[in-house]
């Protein structure tokens, strides 16, 4: 019997017509943002066309988001999400998936390669926007001579080359936004709102009427015009916060929110590490249940990240074979402990 993969849209069981989520997790790539209307506070162009990047760009989203298994809540928080054309706040503890549920969400949707945007202290919105080499660019003009060509000084940020897709939205990581500044995230968020943004530089240059190409986050040539930055499609914008600071009710209710917990069901994890590490597995699941059950039992009194179970399992089930490598007794409780130590 050939079981065959769901495609976004299919009629679900007890459901009347097409299912309403475009992106349901299990999918392969497909076109179902395609003609996605957007809501009347929204402004975009229609959804109508992929861009083709080379397979190279999509291949660490890809061995990201092939094994990554999502729940019911993050296929929810997504779809919203994509309906309302509004960011996707993702809070939880470092383990619990936040940076990859962006990638098994481009990876279906065909976003193509996920911006990624770390945000540290000195973070700004003109940073995420773009960067000027001013002082590469001053140590290159003559003295008496001209000055050097403003836009092989200027490169786009991950923020303003998400904005500039054209057909297709793309997927931007906004990663660990309760790092900056109290005014980032307002500010941020008002640029994502209005979808446009003006580079003093080029708009000095231009005088309103120049078109230039500069380099974007995909190291691609493209034109701005009149130093001038207009949204065409909005990015499908997830950012990750460790729950470190508050952020304003004003920014929290343009966002849809999800607070995402560690996995300490034993059957949930199970499935999680088979998803990772099968191929290493082969017939030792009553091992791995065993490990797992373990890691369920002291999650209990102490902080765990699932990732901690996986690098376990690989280290002391998967490279444990028994003849190209083996580890006594002793050695496999030792690096259990080490590897399951608490978070906090």
């Amino acid at each position: 019997m050939t079981t065959e993969m769901p495609v976004a849209g299919d009629p679900v069981p007890g459901a009347v017509g097409k299912d309403w989520k475009v992106f349901d997790g299990t999918s392969g790539p497909h076109m179902g943002l395609m003609g996605l209307a957007s809501p009347p506070w929204r402004r975009s162009d229609p959804i109508s066309q992929p861009e083709h990047f080379p397979s190279e760009l999509l291949e660490r989203d890809l061995r990201k988001a092939t094994p990554f298994l999502v729940n019911s809540p993050m296929i929810w928080a997504v779809n919203a999400s994509l309906y309302l054309r509004r960011p996707l706040l993702l809070t939880g503890k470092p383990g619990t998936g936040k940076s990859t549920l962006i990638s098994k969400v481009a990876h279906e949707l065909m976003m193509g390669p996920v911006l990624r945007w770390d945000i540290t202290s000195r973070s700004s919105v003109r940073s995420g926007i773009y960067e000027y080499d001013a002082i590469g660019r001053l140590q290159k003009t003559r003295p008496g001579g001209d000055e050097p060509p403003i836009e092989e000084y200027l490169t786009l940020g991950p923020l303003g080359t998400a904005m500039l897709g054209a057909n297709w939205p793309r997927a931007l990581l906004i990663d660990e936004i309760d790092k900056g500044d109290l005014d980032l995230a307002n500010d941020l968020l008002n640029v994502i709102e209005e979808g446009v943004y003006d580079i003093p530089e080029l708009r000095r240059l231009s005088k309103g009427k120049e078109a230039v190409t500069i380099v974007d986050g995909f190291g691609r040539g493209v034109q701005i015009t009149a130093g001038h930055l207009e949204c065409r499609q909005f990015p499908f914008v997830v950012m990750t916060s460790n729950a470190e600071r508050e952020f304003p009710p004003p920014f929290l209710r343009r966002c849809i929110r999800l607070t995402l917990k560690a996995d300490n069901d034993a059957k949930r994890l199970t499935e999680i590490v088979n998803s990772h590490l099968q191929q290493f597995l082969g017939d030792r699941q009553i091992e791995l249940e065993q490990l797992v059950d373990t890691f369920v039992n002291e999650a209990k009194n102490k902080e765990l990240a699932t990732d901690q179970l996986l690098n376990a399992v690989f280290l002391t089930i998967g490279m444990n074979d028994g003849a190209e490598k083996t580890f006594s007794p002793d050695e496999l409780r030792a690096l259990r402990t080490m590897l399951l130590e608490k978070l906090a």
